[in-house]
């Protein structure tokens, strides 16, 4: 995804060549898109091994605690 996201980067600023009007906004645009790509592929790349440790912590609390 986050591939897909640079390339779409990068066609957009090679067709702006030197309009700088409004390329701004559009390049701090895309690259809020392309870090929010990275961080949801984050979360849902740990999502699963973040669950398997909230499991196992919560197994050693309950055995401590009873």
């Amino acid at each position: 995804m986050s591939a897909l996201v640079l390339r779409v980067y990068v066609a957009v600023i090679s067709r702006l060549g030197d309009a700088r009007r409004g390329a701004t906004a559009v390049e701090y645009g895309l690259i809020l898109a392309f870090v929010a790509g990275i961080c949801i592929s984050a979360i849902t790349a740990f999502s699963g091994a973040n669950s398997n440790l909230y499991s196992k912590m919560n197994a050693i609390a309950s055995a401590v605690w009873h």
